[in-house]
């Protein structure tokens, strides 16, 4: 079928303005694809189960063929043919049939992100097809072990040239990253190489420029860069695309599907929204076949596939959707007017106090009803920006099943409370210091098969992730059945790289010092773990959204890191505090309490610090006066103390009063001026003056040094 079609009355018109919809679809149908292979059971794959992934195949095949995606249509039409023999009892769910189909889901997301960006796939999936009519037919598949797939990947490079990239990273805080990053190339076999190198001058700080060969995506470049430097001071450029030899026609895959005329084969491809993210395809894999009847599944000592708390069927998918797609800018942009609604309606009710009640009666309702009529929509809107934890959870029975395989480990998947939601902002944001807290369970908590038989335990290690509402709060634990964190070591670990310990430290203080910078236990590196970056910028990007961190572990018996965060950034409950002429807002899950103050009760320390003693326990007074030079409307320094905790850390705040507590819509102080030390961002108050948020955490920070 051609993209451009004909209509009833002969006229044409261009199918390039569905395919953002079309990409949408095709992403949705090989996630759900993905999850529902990584539930077959071999023993015992469920029927619904298998008509599922059959009908995920169906509607990408159709919707390809349907837009002159031929190579895309192709792949899914032969795994068509095998999922129908599966689903038919024709053949047995063999391991090597699922390793293949996700195999073919990740060469899919290939072809799909290349056909979306309007380029050539550099993609020979002709053995893969090869591979898959071997399973159909029934023969006997021997793949070679791993070591194959560094010989077809190292003869593929040979014969691709690797893309010129260039990388702008800074402003640079620790000159000491760009040489990490320089690192990176030379250690990570396959990353690519570095030619050249130059200084960058920025009016924020100095800056590198590096001109770089890989074949790494983009996305791949971004997590692994930001081990080092925060992902907004990285910048990706393109400079050119890698020459492709034409294939030879042998190589191309001999496989029935619905033909499409030429004309469907143009690259010129109109889309919109971002392009697909797309990992890149295993390597093809060696195989030799030999002609045999069908044999049964043997057993594999494989990751069990992801189980959830709540009970649901094995699901399928909807072929009628209630739902419709709307873009994430409209969301926000409906956002930001609630928001703006919000402060007009509070700055109608700060006026309407000074009114006489009696003589505006029916004004004075009508600003009560617009009050209860805007919390409703307020609400209504915040939770259209609510996705469950689910869009999360889902992405990791892949990765730990992969991972565990690599590491000889057998590894279970336990979700619960995936139903619980969180703001999308903050969903794509959590996204990788997850992604690194289920990777260091795997690799640091599980213990190899044979190592947990002889400690008693099963040869299955479980890896739970949990999410609950707390609160204002969400609270997300990584939780393993592992050999849990060893004190010593991590004390003997501490001395030697020179950071300040002693043997009084309680547990959690130990605990802690895994997220030191560059703190690593691992006996060896790894491309997995090992090189002591990670846990830091996983502390540091969630401490940068308003969370916590906290480990609990048993030695022998596992380990738990808390995070909690707050439900969305957009909307916050927050303590309105006076100092001087002005008003300040602390955000009200930072607050413990509120003490009055004398001047008596505040003790002088080393001469320049300053305490205050609190339930047997001092803590540092910082004065927000102070601090921020406001000009103060009486003498003296007592007032009202405020205790606020952030980071596991507990500081008092002196304040002048308390003025109340109310929702506030957070503004982005540094995308509107810049970035200011102590402040978090700004809200609008119901008389129009601007207020600025407290950042709890920068101050207890600075109490602490």
């Amino acid at each position: 079928m051609n993209e451009t079609q004909s209509s009833g009355r002969g006229g044409a018109f261009d199918l390039s303005q569905f395919h953002s919809v079309f990409f949408e679809e095709a992403g949705d149908n090989l996630a759900n694809m993905e999850m529902l292979l990584l539930s077959v059971d071999n023993t015992s794959a469920d029927d619904e189960t298998l008509n599922a992934i059959f009908r995920c195949a169906h509607s990408i095949k159709g919707g390809a063929a349907t837009f002159g995606f031929q190579d895309v249509a192709d792949l899914t039409h032969v795994m068509e043919t095998l999922l129908d023999k599966l689903r038919r009892h024709e053949l047995n769910v063999t391991r090597l049939m699922i390793d293949t189909l996700l195999e073919s889901g990740d060469v899919l997301k290939q072809l799909l992100a290349c056909r979306q960006q309007g380029v050539r796939a550099d993609v020979d999936f002709a053995p893969l097809v090869t591979r898959i009519g071997d399973l159909t037919a029934g023969r006997v598949v021997v793949v070679d072990p791993p070591a194959g797939h560094a010989a077809v990947q190292a003869a593929s490079k040979a014969l691709h040239t690797e893309p010129l990239i260039e990388l702008e990273i800074g402003p640079l805080d620790n000159p000491g990253a760009v040489d990490a990053i320089a690192e990176l190339f030379t250690e990570i076999p396959g990353l690519g190489t570095i030619e050249s190198m130059a200084d960058v001058d920025h009016p924020d700080g100095p800056c590198k420029r590096l001109m770089v060969r890989s074949r790494s995506s983009d996305g791949d470049l971004f997590d692994l860069l930001s081990f080092h430097i925060a992902r907004e001071r990285i910048r990706i450029a393109r400079k050119d695309a890698a020459p492709i030899a034409p294939a030879p026609v042998a190589s191309a895959p001999k496989v029935a599907a619905p033909a499409a005329p030429a004309a469907a084969a143009s690259d010129d491809f109109g889309f919109f929204g971002d392009p697909v993210s797309a990992p890149p395809a295993a390597a093809p894999v060696a195989a030799s076949v030999a002609p045999m009847e069908p044999v049964a599944a043997a057993p594999a000592a494989a990751p069990a596939p992801m189980r959830r708390e709540s009970d649901r069927s094995g699901g399928g998918v909807n072929l009628e959707s209630s739902t419709i797609r709307v873009p994430i800018e409209k969301v926000d942009q409906l956002i930001n007017l609630v928001g703006e609604l919000v402060i007009t309606q509070a700055m109608l009710a700060q006026n309407g106090r000074d009114l006489d009640p009696v003589a505006h009666q029916s004004m004075m309702v009508g600003l009560a009803d617009l009050e209860r009529s805007t919390r409703l929509l307020q609400e209504s809107v915040m939770a259209i920006r609510m996705i469950p934890m689910a869009m999360v959870f889902n992405r990791f029975p892949r990765m730990l099943r992969d991972l565990a395989s690599k590491l000889g480990k057998q590894v279970d998947l336990l979700t619960i409370g995936e139903d619980t939601e969180l703001d999308k902002g903050l969903i794509e944001k959590i996204t990788d210091p997850l992604t690194h807290l289920v990777r260091n369970a795997a690799d640091h908590g599980i213990e190899p098969p044979a190592e947990r038989l002889a400690a008693g335990k099963p040869a299955q290690g479980t890896v739970t992730l949990a999410a609950s509402h707390s609160g204002g709060s969400i609270v997300i634990e990584v939780r393993d059945d592992g050999r849990g964190l060893n004190r010593e070591k991590l004390l003997k670990k501490a001395i030697e790289r020179g950071i300040p310990v002693h043997d009084q430290m309680t547990d959690q203080d130990v605990y802690g010092l895994i997220f030191e910078p560059g703190f690593s236990t691992a006996a060896e590196v790894t491309d997995i773990s090992g090189r002591g970056v990670g846990m830091d910028v996983v502390k540091r990007n969630i401490v940068s959204l308003g969370g916590s961190v906290e480990i609990d572990s048993t030695l022998g018996r596992g380990m738990r890191v808390s995070v909690r965060l707050p439900l969305t950034l957009a909307i916050m409950d927050g303590m309105s505090v006076g100092v001087g002429h002005e008003t300040y807002i602390l955000p009200l899950a930072s607050v413990v309490e509120s003490i009055h103050l004398n001047d008596e009760d505040i003790k002088s320390v080393g001469g320049t610090g300053r305490v205050v003693e609190v339930r047997d326990s001092f803590l540092p007074i910082i004065s927000v006066r102070e601090l921020f030079d406001v000009r103060p409307e009486r003498d003296g320094e007592g007032g009202i103390m405020i205790v606020v905790e952030a980071e596991g850390g507990r500081i008092a705040l002196l304040v002048d009063e308390l003025i109340g507590q109310h929702q506030v819509v957070v503004k982005n102080l540094e995308s509107n001026y810049r970035k200011v030390p102590g402040v978090s961002g700004a809200t609008i108050l119901g008389d129009g003056r601007v207020s600025l948020i407290l950042d709890v955490s920068w101050f207890v920070r600075r109490a602490r040094h």
